[in-house]
């Protein structure tokens, strides 16, 4: 025992530092939990009666010469000068962590202003049948209303589809549950449009029904003022014009009163003080029918609108491209939305 704490002593005494990694090497090859100096501790209990009170002195020694030459060096390292030419004052780097897409911050926003309500959220597969995404939505084929959609078919099977509104959801929901029903669909979409700064052939939606006993045109009405008002301002109004949907009757398209100009008129709003946000009517009794509901003692509501041009016009960008080219410059503007 004597003899291996000597031994280990010279070792110590010869050591010298020529790094912070040496050091950090040494101290833990002495005073670590598995270290040198906690093995001679563990090997004192064998030590006789008569020698223990020697050996003690010589191990608690030993601690001492390890724990000098550590803060021997610390003592060294506070001496260095700091380079004269380190600005202190310099920022430090920031490390880019990389933020939410803006469609998904509008997304997330929608759900969150509708599941306040009520409503809650129902998903479905982005590959469709016919009947799902036309037929059942009182669209049956030949019919003229299909023209409004330009649609991507499957070409090796005519009846399947790549759906063009997440109205296709809808259906499925309907089918599978019985009023009273409160549910949104978000959801990316296809339609064989020729890419521009107001159009794409993918894009996103949002589509809302409402089924139950009593409910009325009144009932939708709020509930986009509602809407309009979480997301865009307290200050903020809507309109109704007269419009035609297959799967709805009465049919409007609902404006809002345009933030930038807050209604007085701009070149956005092409001096209207209103911009076009969405479709909605009262849903088609035939639409209830094909779904399993009893169209005589239910009524409902439904409303549909494209996230891309909500977020155009809550973040007053020009072009819808810009979402869909991950320009670092474009989206590291929406990391403050996180």
């Amino acid at each position: 025992m004597k003899q291996k704490i000597s031994q280990i002593t010279k070792e110590v005494d010869s050591f010298q530092a020529k790094s912070l990694e040496e050091v950090v090497v040494f101290r833990l090859k002495y005073l670590a939990k598995n270290g040198l100096l906690n093995a001679l501790f563990n090997d004192f209990k064998n030590v006789s009666e008569t020698e223990k009170k020697e050996v003690g002195r010589a191990i608690n020694n030993l601690k001492i010469k390890i724990k000098e030459k550590i803060s021997a060096f610390s003592e060294i390292k506070k001496q260095i000068k700091t380079p004269t030419n380190f600005d202190l004052s310099r920022p430090a780097k920031k490390n880019n962590l990389g933020s939410r897409h803006p469609l998904s911050l509008v997304e997330s926003e929608i759900v969150r202003v509708f599941s306040s309500i009520g409503f809650n959220i129902s998903e479905g597969p982005e590959i469709e049948d016919d009947w799902h995404n036309f037929t059942a939505l009182n669209t049956p084929k030949e019919h003229p209303a299909r023209d409004m959609q330009d649609t991507f078919f499957i070409q090796t099977d005519p009846d399947i589809l790549l759906r063009s509104h997440t109205s296709s959801v809808q259906v499925r929901h309907m089918q599978n549950n019985q009023p009273p029903i409160r549910t949104i669909s978000p959801g990316r979409v296809y339609r064989n449009e020729a890419i521009s700064a107001r159009a794409h052939c993918l894009f996103h939606q949002v589509e809302g029904l409402y089924i139950d006993t009593n409910v009325t045109f009144a009932d939708l009405k709020q509930t986009l003022l509602f809407f309009a008002k979480e997301l865009f301002g307290e200050k903020s109004k809507i309109r109704l014009r007269p419009s035609y949907f297959p799967f709805t009757e009465p049919s409007a398209e609902v404006d809002v009163s345009c933030n930038i100009c807050s209604g007085k008129g701009c070149a956005v709003c092409k001096h209207t003080g209103y911009l076009e946000i969405l479709g909605c009517g009262m849903i088609d009794p035939n639409v209830l029918d094909n779904c399993g509901i009893d169209s005589k003692k239910y009524t409902g509501y439904a409303f549909g609108m494209g996230i891309e041009r909500i977020a155009m016009l809550k973040y007053r960008v020009n072009d819808l491209r810009l979402f869909y080219e991950n320009d670092v410059r474009f989206l590291n503007q929406f990391s403050s939305e996180i």
